[in-house]
């Protein structure tokens, strides 16, 4: 039986052994690297980034609350019971992606310089674009993703009496510049609210 603090084997020798990065949008090569948030013993770790020169960076995440048609009539009608559904998820957001390094345990604690959270009502729900900017020694894509998620939390939060069923789905990352890796594009375009 393993201990919480016995290494899992299959991490330890991921950590040892150079892999191939999947290729990136702008074509380069990032070549082999070990796996950054492991030491050599398998255990998980903070990476340093003090080493690292601030610069500007920029994160941006999308994502989904699939709604009933009920849920979706009374937010265009603006006549949902709890009050504005709109207004507070972009608050929950705003607040998440604030609160990313309490959250994500591994996530760096950074200057949030600025965050922009765009919901759109459509006929599926509410999609959700959330863009994250920093100048700072490591990059904001746990912030837009938070983000996201928090916005979508709290839409659910105020909904649910209206749809209890109501669901995130479709969050991911859109696109990140800035850094020592460059920028960065999802593959295959998606319509993304706000942009």
């Amino acid at each position: 039986m393993r201990t919480v603090d016995e290494p899992i084997e299959e991490l330890m020798t991921a950590a040892q052994e150079p892999r191939q990065n999947p290729p990136r949008s702008d074509g380069r090569d990032t070549g082999h690297e070990r796996l950054p948030h492991l030491d050599a013993t398998g255990a998980a770790r903070m990476v340093d980034v003090t080493a690292k020169g601030s610069s500007a960076r920029t994160a941006t995440a999308t994502g989904c609350v699939l709604l009933s048609t009920a849920a979706v009539s009374a937010l265009r009608a603006d006549e949902v019971p709890k009050g504005d559904a709109l207004a507070v998820a972009r608050i929950a957001g705003i607040q998440g992606a604030k609160r990313t390094p309490d959250l994500v345990p591994l996530c760096h604690p950074i200057a949030v310089h600025g965050v922009d959270v765009h919901l759109e009502v459509t006929d599926r729900g509410v999609e959700i674009a959330a863009t994250v900017r920093t100048a700072d020694r490591t990059g904001v894509e746990m912030e837009a993703l938070t983000c996201v998620m928090t916005a979508a939390l709290g839409l659910i939060d105020m909904i649910k009496a209206l749809d209890p069923e109501a669901c995130v789905v479709d969050v991911r990352l859109e696109e990140k510049t800035g850094g020592t890796s460059g920028d960065w594009r999802r593959s295959g375009e998606r319509d993304v609210p706000g942009t």
